[in-house]
């Protein structure tokens, strides 16, 4: 979503003879090439009993290689963090073509973080449940281990071939609910709340998309201004029971709307809501676009009511609609934008917004990447949100992996001429693309159907 993949060099196509898939159910362990999807890794360890607990959104379509080099998360992130914890090795290729693997306990590699540099790594980086900006500075120097410099380096340091995944028993029981309340404020106490009740997920969608979600299909009151999808994994069912009626009794003073579901079946039923939002937002008209221009900001928990309040309070300044969702149990919800491109003016609103949010974000001690990574999007931000001593730190470690700055140039460290408004994939200025190629892309988007072979599209003309 922030570019962090595409360019103007060589691009590579991980998705050939990356593609294989070995499960070790005695250590809980699966190899994976880096092309094998989070969805095709769980298919495959669910006949042993056993998952890959962070879970992507995107699943059905985020490969190996791409969750590690983003540090990527997703809606039961708020009880099993990000995909770094259950890394147990990676195997790479270095821009001087040497083939590694790295794993989890082997300790520091080429680069070492200076002694005297650790109070300002403290000091700097975010303290929020989740961060995919910059180079893992704090992750390294609390583990030592090289391994976390790759994740979420974006392909920067090296290109991720295969990946060596910790894998665990799936939970016998689950149960949830959706609730819904009148006001964003409410989140200020619900969210703490049930955090307290040890959930696995706390998802958000607020009243603009809860719209679009209504004319997919879903059937949630007016009144209700923002939405949590709330799961909980428990041993039994009574104790799964359990804790929904807890939830369910310790909000009742501010609820609006409450829908139970019991077991798994149920809890499929009640995250189709989420399931619905991305598609919802992808079949706007072609006037009026949904764009990931401020959608990953990550705050501490006690201030996501202020950054979500104040997001939408910055929307209507510039009148660009938004559409507010994503992980309320970590502090981290996505923006995403929805601009008239008809009328005039609009980049420059979406350029004012930007601005604006991100300021927002480190005002609030937040971090502009929660799980997407910075990419050529967020890549400018870097210096004001960790300051020039870090990025100092980070170009060092830069040059320690990669001397002649051949890997994914204006990744993380960005370019002279950087403009997070150069490449948007809509508008006037936007690079042109043949005709067919746009109709069978757009209708990709509108689908959600990123996972779709090539040769499921149709072959284009040759010369394109």
């Amino acid at each position: 979503m922030p570019g962090g993949n595409v360019g103007r060099g060589v691009v590579l196509d991980m998705s050939q003879s990356f593609g294989s898939l070995e499960i070790d159910h005695e250590r809980r362990v699966a190899r994976v090439g880096a092309s094998v999807t989070w969805a095709q890794v769980n298919e495959a360890a669910r006949g042993h009993g056993l998952r890959l607990p962070p879970d992507p959104s995107s699943g059905a379509f985020a490969t190996s290689g791409g969750m590690v080099s983003t540090n990527a998360a997703g809606p039961r992130s708020v009880r099993y963090g990000s995909v770094r914890q259950w890394v147990e090795s990676i195997e790479l290729v270095t821009g001087e073509g040497e083939v590694r693997t790295v794993r989890r306990g082997g300790g520091g590699g080429p680069w070492h973080l200076p002694p005297d540099t650790l109070p300002l790594v403290e000091q700097r980086f975010p303290k929020t449940r989740k961060n995919s900006s910059g180079y893992a500075l704090d992750a390294f120097a609390n583990s030592g281990d090289e391994v976390d410099l790759f994740i979420g380096a974006e392909g920067t340091l090296g290109v991720v071939t295969a990946v060596d995944w910790r894998l665990q028993p799936i939970p016998p029981d689950a149960a949830g609910a959706a609730l819904g309340f009148s006001e964003l404020e409410a989140l200020s106490e619900a969210v703490p709340f049930l955090i307290a009740l040890r959930p696995s997920a706390i998802e958000l969608l607020d009243r603009t998309l809860l719209g679009f979600v209504n004319q997919a299909g879903g059937e949630i009151p007016e009144v209700v201004e923002c939405l949590l999808l709330v799961e909980f994994e428990r041993p039994t069912a009574p104790a799964a029971h359990g804790v929904v009626g807890d939830a369910v009794r310790g909000l009742k003073h501010l609820l609006r709307h409450v829908e139970t579901a019991v077991d798994r079946a149920g809890l499929d039923s009640l995250w189709r809501i989420r399931r619905l939002a991305s598609p919802a937002l992808a079949r706007l008209p072609d006037r009026q676009r949904s764009l990931q221009l401020i959608e990953d900001g990550c705050v501490p928990i006690e201030r996501l009511s202020q950054y979500v309040t104040r997001v939408r309070s910055l929307a209507d300044r510039y009148e660009v609609p938004v559409a507010v969702f994503g992980h309320a149990g970590d502090g981290h919800v996505h923006v995403n934008v929805l601009p008239d491109l008809g009328r005039s003016g609009w980049r420059e609103r979406l350029r004012g917004l930007y601005d604006d949010a991100s300021s927002l974000v480190r005002s609030l001690g937040g971090t502009p990447s929660g799980e997407h990574g910075d990419g050529r999007l967020r890549a400018g931000l870097l210096e004001a949100s960790f300051g020039t001593d870090v990025v100092a730190l980070f170009h060092e470690l830069r040059r320690a992996y990669d001397p002649h700055s051949i890997l994914n140039p204006g990744v993380i460290l960005p370019a002279a001429d950087w403009d997070p408004l150069a490449d948007l994939k809509v508008g006037e200025l936007a690079e042109p693309i043949p005709d067919d190629i746009a109709r069978a892309l757009r209708e990709i988007e509108r689908a959600a159907g990123w996972e779709i072979h090539k040769q499921d599209l149709g072959r284009p003309p040759a010369d394109h």
